[in-house]
């Protein structure tokens, strides 16, 4: 599930975004504290071995070793690739929630467009509204593992009502070695303008909307097919793993604390535990750890997409507006500000802060407040400009 916190960051208070730091769930200790214990222990086994298990001359040469990877490892561009990869990721993740299928606008569009309170007309939008969920289920479940969980085969979807037994039959029928998740907008097109020939769509134009609808509706799902088949480059994304693991398994021997008595530069202080070290582990690598979570949003992750809320929400929506909500409208009565006009909702107690006055421009208070706002100047000439009358003075003279 989706972790929201929005609410709890409404205000910035003092210590406000720090009581995020104390959850759990879909927080970046949950991602990385294996990586990081593994990475702590590794650390404190090389250390141990350093300082009781080598003899002199070996010690000497871990120490050169030592320094020599803690030189050498800086060249890594860690930061460079790592932060340009997270940049792409993160856009490619947003970018594929903005294009969620959402089917609010055909739905608004079939109410008011396919006319009938019979049965028929009925039935025409709800089977409308139906090829229209059927075609988010499909793609959905061709790119989600949560949703292809719940919807393993077409049995399954046939006995959750989006799709019929004969339809399937049609469906199955229709040899293709491509996915066929299209196969509901062909279906779609065909029952909209069966309903346009029999007057239940009564404009060429409502007919017309429907099916640009449909088609914005078919390229989200046909961009959300894309983003899942052609991802980030398998390359890019090995060097980015690669800089960060390889510059911490550097980092395991060329951040140890060497012998202070040998006087290696910078190795002055003996003090065991590599804070900051390992402040640079959890940012880096959690960072790339960020990258891994979002660069599929369809997987099963705290803070993945939730399709599967998704198809039961457009669902029940959609067909409530298409078939309860048909032409149903509440009785009009005047409003509360009929003979009121200058409207205002009232404010209660806690929101009473909010009630502030219009705001005219930031010079309004300057003309109330200035010493020569009448027109005391007008008579004061510029210095040293040259005067001149208008040539109607001249003219009348």
């Amino acid at each position: 599930m989706t972790v929201t916190y929005s609410s709890k960051v409404a205000n910035a208070t003092f210590f406000g975004f720090h009581r995020l730091l104390l959850k759990w769930r879909g927080s970046i200790y949950k991602l990385l504290y294996r990586e990081f214990i593994v990475f702590a222990v590794l650390y404190t086994a090389i250390s141990f071995m350093y300082r009781l298990l080598l003899t002199g001359a070996q010690k000497r040469y871990f120490e050169k070793l030592s320094i020599y990877c803690d030189r050498y490892a800086e060249q890594i561009p860690v930061t460079f690739v790592l932060g340009f990869y997270v940049t792409l990721v993160v856009n490619r993740w947003w970018n594929q929630f903005v294009n969620l299928p959402w089917p609010d606008r055909l739905m608004f569009l079939i109410s008011s467009s396919v006319h009938g309170s019979d049965e028929h007309g009925r039935l025409l939008r709800r089977t409308l509204m139906r090829y229209v969920n059927l075609t988010s289920l499909l793609i959905f479940r061709s790119v989600s593992t949560a949703v292809y969980k719940r919807f393993p085969t077409m049995d399954h979807v046939v006995e959750a009502g989006f799709m019929t037994a004969d339809e399937r039959k049609l469906f199955e029928h229709l040899k293709s070695p491509h996915l066929k998740y299209w196969v509901p907008f062909i279906w779609f097109g065909n029952l909209a303008a069966k309903a346009r020939k029999e007057g239940r769509i009564r404009d060429s134009v409502d007919l017309q909307s429907l099916m640009t609808e449909m088609n914005r509706f078919r390229s989200w799902c046909s961009l959300l097919f894309g983003y899942d088949w052609v991802g980030i480059p398998l390359v890019y994304t090995q060097v980015v793993t690669l800089a960060v693991y390889t510059f911490f398994f550097a980092c395991l021997i060329g951040r140890q604390f060497l012998d202070p008595t040998k006087g290696y530069s910078g190795h002055d202080l003996d003090l065991y535990i590599p804070i900051f070290t390992l402040l640079q582990f959890f940012f880096y690598a959690g960072w790339l750890k960020v990258a891994e979570q979002l660069i599929n949003p369809f997987g099963e992750d705290d803070d993945d997409f939730e399709t599967n809320w998704c198809i039961d929400r457009n669902l029940q929506v959609s067909l409530l507006a298409v078939d309860e909500m048909h032409m149903s409208l509440p009785k009009m009565k005047k409003d509360i500000y009929w003979d009121d006009s200058a409207a205002r909702p009232p404010y209660t107690l806690a929101a009473a802060d909010y009630c502030i006055p219009s705001f005219l421009g930031s010079t309004v208070e300057m003309g109330e407040h200035s010493p020569q706002s009448e027109w005391e100047m007008q008579d004061v000439k510029p210095p040293d400009q040259p005067q001149f009358q208008c040539a109607e003075s001249d003219s009348g003279a």
